[in-house]
């Protein structure tokens, strides 16, 4: 690990890693967020990809991800740099996730309950490419939220079993045996609609 910068000098963020933008938020914060940004900047589109695949809904991943580049801003100054940043940003991201899709559930309940039917209030949302969604998305709905996200954090966010282990608190051989029972899931299910 490199010495973190004593003060505020000029650099160039793009060309610093990750643990040398973590170090220099850690004495600029909040005065200055250049290394902030950057560091928010490389993962961005790869957040939101998460939370939208994982939700199943833009409009709710755009809100997650607000929220999670907050507590990143605000949580940086603590990070102790135990893990890669990027696991610490994706184990956030997976928590805020878990939260958004519990807050759903229960809103559908209510919903459910009044009488209301959720999926016409939702037809008003419909984007003009929702029906043509492709790759992924269009398997992640036969998975449970747990192997969902396993799989999500694998090929979306690209971490490795070990990081994904970490962030989802599970053993690693765990993770590997419900990653293997999702892709032999997601396998069966494109077999079945393959044969229709």
């Amino acid at each position: 690990m490199t010495k973190p910068p004593t003060s505020i000098s000029r650099y160039d963020p793009r060309q610093l890693t990750d643990e040398e933008l973590v170090q220099h938020a850690h004495v600029e914060l909040f005065h200055v967020t250049r290394a902030y940004e950057e560091l928010m900047r490389r993962y961005q589109r790869t957040l939101f990809n998460v939370c939208a695949r994982y939700l199943g809904n833009e409009r709710d991943a755009d809100d997650v991800c607000q929220e999670v580049m907050l507590k990143v801003l605000y949580g940086l100054k603590n990070f102790e740099g135990k893990s890669k940043f990027k696991t610490w940003l994706y184990s956030i991201t997976y928590n805020e996730c878990i939260t958004q899709y519990r807050k759903e559930r229960r809103k559908r309940r209510l919903l459910d309950a009044l009488s209301l039917d959720p999926l016409e209030e939702a037809s008003d949302e419909k984007t003009p490419n929702t029906e043509e969604k492709a790759g992924l998305d269009r398997w992640l709905v036969h998975v449970n939220p747990i192997d969902r996200e396993i799989l999500v954090l694998r090929f979306v966010a690209e971490l490795e079993f070990q990081e994904i282990a970490d962030i989802m608190h599970m053993g690693l051989s765990a993770t590997k045996m419900r990653y293997k029972r999702a892709l032999d899931k997601l396998r069966e299910n494109f077999s079945d609609t393959a044969e229709t």
